[in-house]
């Protein structure tokens, strides 16, 4: 008898996946491929929607390839967030790159808004900044770029074009998580705002309808490798689904995803307008009700990893991690990775990269060590804020690929001074995005039986010198006035 399994993808920025899950919460099987990013001006990234969509049915492919025998009951989407793109609802072919969450072209209509004084209530509205992470100035972009009056316009981020592909052009949606990071959407009024809509120029028709993250939006159509009238049956942002996969139900549970960025995201009991430096967001929504947290968005994390081997000729990233071990310490070296600009909590999206504190005692051990220190270091600034609102921090999960390097996670907990609990298997934004699918479809009765689920090492603890602590991030925030004076 054929396996019942549920499909997901989990569809990121550089790669997509496809991740086949029992019942009994193991992974069966899974997939991926590479996802090609375009660079066509200093600051601009984007990717083609036809290449995202051809990657993820060649993840799935591949994933069914190693499980012939599994019965596919639900499909689950988790998707890099932020990441907006524009389609004929007729034709459905896309008009326009994709911009994704990494560019920084429309960095001047933000400054544009902010220095007209509407900072405040998109805040109030939306829990998110005016910055060219988010979506509206993007899509306003490809609008007065590629749109056509005589068109009948979709607009909609990656989540909302693999529901549509999948169900053969017949649903435009999104879920609550991914249309709290339109900055469109009215996170206390859970609808879309028909003010901001007017502020950023976007026709509130060309959006997508908004429902739960588990939610059965429709069935598949069409696809190749995928039989017809498999529910469609979760939507949510990758950060989100990594929560939601580590079964972070508690009070104040909360986790940090370490890919391309990073995200820290902590729950919170209702929405709060969130102080300087993070967002609030809506982490997911069961039966209409919405669960909101903290977040704050870095936007350069683990990539600076690759970037830092190259620039000192080694082959790999294990290569760079086994040089800066050889050091006790980074020798006053900082590095800075504001590659594409500065995220949470310093929101500088002119800022550039920066290496500071160089002496003749400095050798390329030191540059490595440092480098991998500002992985923890960008999170320590982000935690730190969430500390001092939120009414006390619980589990703290760690997942994505640099999360199964014990050395980089001992950091983490280290600069934190919290403990850190590393996810046995590092897809926990598939296995999120399927817990939500299984959920809607009944797969799985309940949260208690996701719950259960859940799989993890031991915490690692804090054991960094106090002393050795405080000095690190002295030196490291002086590094960040100096990246942010650059500006």
């Amino acid at each position: 008898m054929a396996q019942q399994a549920v499909l997901a993808i989990d569809e990121g920025t550089t790669n997509s996946k496809a991740v086949l899950l029992s019942q009994s919460g193991s992974i069966i099987a899974s997939g991926s491929a590479p996802v090609p990013i375009q660079h066509p001006q200093p600051g601009w990234v984007q990717q083609d929607a036809m290449e995202i969509w051809d990657a993820t049915l060649q993840a799935v492919k591949a994933c069914l390839a190693h499980a012939p025998d599994s019965r596919i009951v639900a499909l689950g989407i988790s998707n890099q967030r932020e990441s907006v793109l524009i389609w004929d609802r007729r034709s459905g072919a896309p008009l326009g790159p994709v911009i994704t969450w990494q560019c920084r072209r429309t960095a001047p209509a933000c400054e544009a808004l902010r220095h007209a004084g509407h900072e405040p209530e998109v805040i109030a509205r939306t829990g998110l900044p005016l910055d060219p992470l988010f979506p509206p100035t993007k899509a306003a972009w490809l609008l007065e770029h590629y749109g056509d009056s005589q068109r009948d316009i979709c607009i909609g981020t990656v989540d909302s074009w693999l529901i549509w592909k999948f169900s053969g052009g017949r649903v435009h949606a999104t879920d609550r998580s991914n249309a709290a990071r339109t900055q469109l959407f009215n996170l206390a009024q859970n609808r879309w705002d028909h003010q901001l809509c007017s502020l950023f120029g976007i026709d509130p028709s060309m959006l997508p309808q908004v429902q739960d993250s588990a939610h059965v939006f429709g069935t598949t159509r069409g696809v190749e490798g995928i039989p017809d009238g498999i529910p469609i049956a979760s939507a949510i942002g990758d950060s989100h689904a990594a929560l939601f996969g580590h079964g972070a139900f508690d009070k104040g549970d909360g986790k940090i995803t370490f890919g391309t960025g990073s995200s820290v995201m902590t729950t919170i009991p209702e929405f709060i307008v969130p102080p300087a430096g993070i967002t609030t967001t809506i982490a997911w929504s069961l039966n209409g009700q919405p669960v909101y947290a903290f977040e704050g968005n870095i936007l350069v994390s683990a990539s600076i990893l690759p970037w830092t081997a190259r620039l000192l000729g080694l082959s790999d990233v294990d290569d760079l991690l086994r040089l800066a071990q050889t050091v006790d310490d980074s020798g006053g070296v900082s590095l800075v990775p504001a590659h594409v600009g500065l995220g949470a909590p310093h929101w500088a999206a002119e800022a550039r990269g920066l290496i500071c504190g160089l002496s003749f005692g400095a050798t390329p051990a030191h540059i490595a060590r440092a480098s991998a220190e500002s992985m923890a270091l960008q999170v320590q600034d982000v935690f730190a804020i969430m500390q001092r609102i939120a009414k006390g921090i619980g589990r703290l999960f760690v997942d994505g690929g640099p999360s199964r390097n014990r050395y980089l996670m001992q950091m983490v907990s280290d600069y934190l001074d919290h403990p850190v609990i590393p996810c046995r298997n590092s897809e926990a934004s598939a296995i999120g995005a399927a817990h939500l699918a299984g959920l809607a479809t009944g797969f799985w009765p309940d949260l208690d039986a996701i719950a259960s689920l859940a799989n993890h090492d031991a915490p690692l603890k804090p054991s960094m010198p106090p002393a050795q602590r405080d000095a690190n991030l002295t030196a490291w925030r002086k590094a960040i006035a100096r990246t942010v004076a650059q500006v």
